[in-house]
């Protein structure tokens, strides 16, 4: 039989001692099990773990981001477009995190890209080009409420590229030119609507004027006389030369 001294029964109670004490971080904390059962989550700062009775696994309460890989989607519209983003979660509640999925980051990288496909391919691609904001927080509160049982708060999502092949990139381009001929053309002929009514309600005025007429006959010629470099032929109205006629008085 082997005998143990004071001093060896005093080493290994030491051993022992230091082999049950951990240290968590302010940001961690560590998840408890006794005898293979959850008992309690404890930290920060020195915890005691039991050795051989009691395990422990760590948990990081800090945000973590992750990129979610290039997903393949087809929108609404029947376009193939290439898209990827970048989640922003963390753990709110260590004992779920651990007992409710095997691994929650693997778990929350998976759901991601499958709730990325979900929620944009029910979108066009002009929505998906023009309303990221508003798809970013369909997508977090999607997965925001489908992490929850998890443990895992979804705090944003944000939606990095948007790639369309080339060929899409072109017709696009042409549809952006045509519609803004569009818009020119529909302009324009609002200003000639606008200016055509402009011209009626002189002309009208100008009719009930005749005074008027003729004021803006002579402006036209004294516009016309500034101009040296050409000969001009005017013809001269009858009821100028009518006007002129009345205001001379005979032997003047």
């Amino acid at each position: 039989m082997f005998e143990f001294s004071g001093l060896t029964l005093v080493f290994v109670a030491i051993v022992l001692v230091i082999a049950s004490l951990r240290i968590l971080r302010e940001y961690e904390r560590g998840v408890v099990f006794m005898l293979g059962r959850f008992w309690k989550v404890k930290g920060p700062g020195l915890v005691v773990v039991l050795p051989g009775i009691q395990q422990m696994v760590r948990v990081d309460l800090r945000t973590v981001v992750f990129d979610v890989p290039s997903q393949d989607v087809i929108s609404r519209d029947n376009v193939s477009v290439k898209v990827n983003a970048v989640v922003y979660f963390r753990v709110i509640d260590s004992a779920k995190a651990i007992l409710q999925v095997e691994d929650f980051m693997n778990a929350t990288s998976q759901l991601a890209q499958t709730t990325l496909r979900a929620v944009l391919g029910k979108h066009e691609l002009d929505e998906m080009l023009s309303e990221r904001e508003r798809l970013n927080q369909d997508i977090q509160q999607l997965l925001d409420t489908q992490t929850d049982a998890w443990g895992i708060k979804v705090s944003n999502v944000e939606i990095k590229h948007v790639d369309i092949d080339e060929s899409m990139v072109r017709a696009i381009a042409k549809q952006a030119e045509a519609e803004r001929e569009r818009r020119a053309k529909v302009i324009h002929a609002e200003g000639e609507l606008q200016a055509s009514e402009k011209l009626l309600a002189a002309a009208e005025i100008l009719a009930a004027k005749p005074q008027a007429m003729q004021l803006r006959y002579l402006q036209t010629l004294s516009n016309i006389a500034g101009d040296k470099t050409n000969t001009i032929v005017f013809p001269m109205p009858v009821e100028l030369l009518n006007l002129l006629q009345r205001g001379t008085k005979p032997g003047e």
